[in-house]
């Protein structure tokens, strides 16, 4: 774990880990196995790690969000407590719940984001991984960017309510 104060951590792959990755493998390892809340000050993890409160904000909307599994309960005032609980997925549930969650409109960048989680929870294989992104890439689609996410988006659901 990062020690207070200490700025750089080497990440497995042996190169700098940026301050948000830190933050994150901090959290996960608050949370380790448990299927309990972890729950933590906003203000007291920016001063453990030397950092404004809108970097531990950032952090928790970008990676403890309901696509990557996790349920967030944040509290106003008082130093801002955070409580962050694993969600118990399996795969039928965790697929009904990304259609259910994605907006009118997908991006490349959050159908890529999408597909890597879905990838890193097993629930589908790289050859799998590989045709989504394919099939929901800007080049592919060759449309005009005022369609683009749409038809994205319609392509992206259909592929995911064929995997359940």
């Amino acid at each position: 774990m990062c020690l207070k104060g200490q700025r750089k951590s080497k990440s497995k792959r042996g190169d700098v880990m940026r301050l948000s990755e830190v933050i994150e493998e901090y959290i996960k390892a608050l949370m380790g196995d448990s299927d309990e809340f972890v729950e933590f000050g906003r203000n007291e993890l920016a001063e453990y790690f030397n950092c404004v409160p809108s970097q531990i904000n950032y952090v928790i909307s970008t990676r403890f969000s309901p696509e990557r599994g996790y349920y967030v309960e944040s509290k106003r005032g008082g130093g801002g407590n955070i409580k962050i609980k694993r969600i118990d997925i399996t795969k039928d549930r965790y697929i009904m719940h990304l259609i259910n969650s994605i907006e009118t409109s997908l991006s490349q960048q959050e159908a890529e984001i999408i597909i890597k989680n879905l990838q890193g929870y097993n629930i589908i294989d790289a050859k799998t991984a590989k045709l989504l992104k394919v099939t929901t890439n800007d080049k592919v689609l060759g449309l005009p960017k005022e369609y683009r996410d749409d038809v994205r988006t319609r392509i992206f659901k259909n592929i995911l309510i064929n995997l359940i």
